[in-house]
């Protein structure tokens, strides 16, 4: 073994060019990957923030027509009563101003409704509406300005606009607004369907949803009313990661020439040491050592490159234009995860580019290339 890891640290010190470039190949692959696994991370958990700025945590929807008290959990932050309906909003013109309509989703919040949203600082108040930042252009209303509501039953409600929020998600800023839960008991003749909570940690929502659900309640968590979203996110980042990996694909085939250039080269001393008394089992290991030693170098090298790369793009942040995208910049999430995984795939991939010379160096015959 020792003798082996000798001749394999000498071949490698004897061609340091090629080395530190085979090297650095796998290295740079492994770094981008893990900087573009950082930056989509980034990109899903900002997302998933945005949205659950006016999105509950956990929805606890009532099988009985009086509303149960919510059971006590430690996990539970917040808690109000809801309903939510459909309605057609609409301004009427004033002055210069044209009318303005759009449908939207009233969520009708009752007592406790202001701790369940912190970041939008939500006062709802009895015929008071906050809108969505994308809503309100739609409608053209801004705060102090009167607007109705009119639902499916032709019932119509009038309401003062107290403010307008923003999430980032444009699907949550143009259809949704809050009202107080009595507004839409009165447009849509509904009762409080349930709670909307908000939790601790909101991603252990299915399971303080299960833990809180009895014969009175139905839990949903925001986990299942997005998971088309949450798959879209996962199947992206699968698909940038395989994409990526070809670079640390190509990079290892550099180590695979490499050292077919290094058994080529070397197979008089193959030959010798065959004579000399040495054992296939022997030479093999030379090789395997190695690619072995170039890939932990290499994925050693890329880990430092990438963690400094996610460190600078944490500190220099890609900028994004706020028009098109619910972020101003690309933020960096970097996991131990992802960590793991890149270097224990981009490992086993040098190591398989290896297999090749490997092979060929045990194929060599000493009493052929002696003669």
């Amino acid at each position: 073994m020792r003798f082996a890891l000798f001749l394999a640290l000498a071949h490698l010190r004897r061609r340091p060019l090629q080395t530190g470039l085979a090297l650095l190949g796998v290295g740079v692959g492994v770094a981008v990957l893990l900087a573009a696994l950082s930056l989509t991370n980034g990109f899903t958990g900002g997302l998933v923030r945005a949205t659950l700025k006016a999105y509950p945590h956990l929805v606890l929807f009532s099988f009985t027509e009086e509303l149960p008290p919510l059971p006590f959990h430690p996990e539970v932050e917040a808690y109000a009563p809801f309903a939510a309906t459909k309605a057609l909003l609409t301004r009427p013109a004033e002055g210069a101003r044209g009318p303005g309509v759009d449908f939207a989703t009233l969520v009708g919040l009752g007592e406790g409704g202001e701790g369940l949203y912190p970041e939008l600082g939500l006062r709802v108040e009895p015929g008071g509406i906050y809108l969505g930042a994308a809503l309100q252009h739609a409608l053209g209303a801004f705060p102090g300005d009167r607007i109705y509501a009119l639902s499916a039953a032709q019932e119509r409600v009038e309401l003062r606009v107290l403010g307008s929020f923003r999430t980032g998600n444009y699907l949550l800023d143009s259809a949704y607004a809050f009202v107080d839960l009595g507004t839409v008991e009165r447009l849509a003749g509904l009762r409080a369907q349930g709670y909307q909570v908000r939790l601790k940690d909101p991603w252990r929502a299915r399971e303080v949803g299960w833990a809180l659900a009895d014969t009175r309640f139905f839990p949903q968590s925001w986990q299942d009313t997005q998971r088309t979203l949450l798959e879209q996110l996962a199947l992206q980042k699968r698909v940038l990661g395989i994409l990526v990996f070809l670079i640390v694909a190509v990079a290892a085939l550099g180590v695979a020439n490499l050292l077919v250039l290094k058994v080529v080269e070397k197979t008089p001393e193959i030959a010798l040491l065959r004579a000399m008394g040495a054992s296939r089992l022997t030479v093999g290991l030379v090789f395997a050592l190695e690619g072995v030693l170039l890939g932990v170098g290499g994925v050693l090298l890329g880990n430092l490159l990438g963690y400094l790369l996610g460190l600078y793009l944490a500190w220099r942040p890609v900028d994004l234009p706020g028009e098109l995208y619910f972020l101003t910049h690309l933020p960096v999430e970097m996991r131990l995860a992802d960590f793991l995984l890149v270097s224990g795939a981009s490992f086993l991939a040098v190591v398989a580019s290896s297999l090749l010379p490997l092979l060929r160096a045990l194929r060599v015959q000493p009493g052929v290339v002696l003669r």
